[in-house]
């Protein structure tokens, strides 16, 4: 597993260095083998990397893409990425690793923010958009990886831990009771809620996307069959079995 972290500033202030290296510091057991930090503007980005797929500096994180417009913090796996990659090498992009993570900048140049559409795999990634000053962030499907966020004073700070959040000594740290009673009662907090008052967790199969208008949270995927779903046109009518 990795770590990622990251702050997101009103427009005319540039995230603390030191504040990204804190919540990076706070995740360094999620990834022992190296740290990034990138800074553009309003928005850091932060990393701590465990190195499995390419082991060399090519895969260090903050991760760009060829011309330094798009850059990504990620963890996790994408299952069957090589497939992914091999499309995009035949579009014309160029590859410097053999990371997983770099497969995410040139999908996002292909498909923006719709590109979790089209991968698979277990993630979360935060992904800043240079030229249209665009943060997205995404969770997968069944939300295996962890994503909180929160935000304060017109600051979005996000990090795959709680602690990563709580590193900042800025960001108040007030008690949620009604999360607390869920914790006691059911031994987790379910739904976006978080044991700190503001605190979210972004749900699984959901994206957030921050720019020049604003904030939003909305959903991406949802699970076959679920509430809400129907079956295809096409699909047979239901049948019982006895016996």
């Amino acid at each position: 597993m990795c770590g990622i972290a990251g702050l997101l500033m009103p427009e005319g202030r540039a995230p603390d260095p030191a504040d990204l290296r804190a919540m990076a510091q706070a995740l360094a057991r999620r990834g022992p083998d190296d740290e990034g930090i990138h800074v553009d503007g309003r928005v850091g980005l932060a990393h701590r990397r465990l190195s499995i797929l390419d082991l060399s500096p090519a895969g260090h994180q903050p991760m760009p893409n060829e011309d330094g417009t798009v850059w990504v913090s990620y963890n996790g796996q994408l299952y069957g990425f090589e497939d992914v990659r091999a499309r995009l090498v035949g579009s014309g992009h160029r590859f410097r690793s053999h990371a997983d993570t770099e497969v995410l900048v040139h999908l996002y140049e292909e498909e923006g923010p719709d590109l979790a559409r089209t991968i698979d795999g277990m993630y979360a990634f935060a992904l800043w958009d240079a030229r249209e000053r665009r943060l997205l962030l995404v969770r997968d499907r069944l939300g295996i990886k962890p994503l909180y966020y929160v935000q304060h004073d017109g600051i979005l700070a996000f990090a795959s831990e709680l602690k990563a959040l709580l590193a900042l000594s800025w960001l108040p740290r007030e008690a949620d009771p009604a999360a607390l009673v869920q914790y006691l009662y059911q031994s987790s907090v379910p739904g976006s809620a978080c044991a700190i008052r503001g605190v979210k967790k972004l749900p699984p199969g959901h994206r957030l996307i921050a720019n020049a208008s604003g904030l939003r949270v909305e959903s991406y995927w949802t699970l076959p069959g679920g509430p809400g779903s129907r079956p295809p046109s096409n699909a047979p009518p239901a049948t019982s079995r006895s016996g």
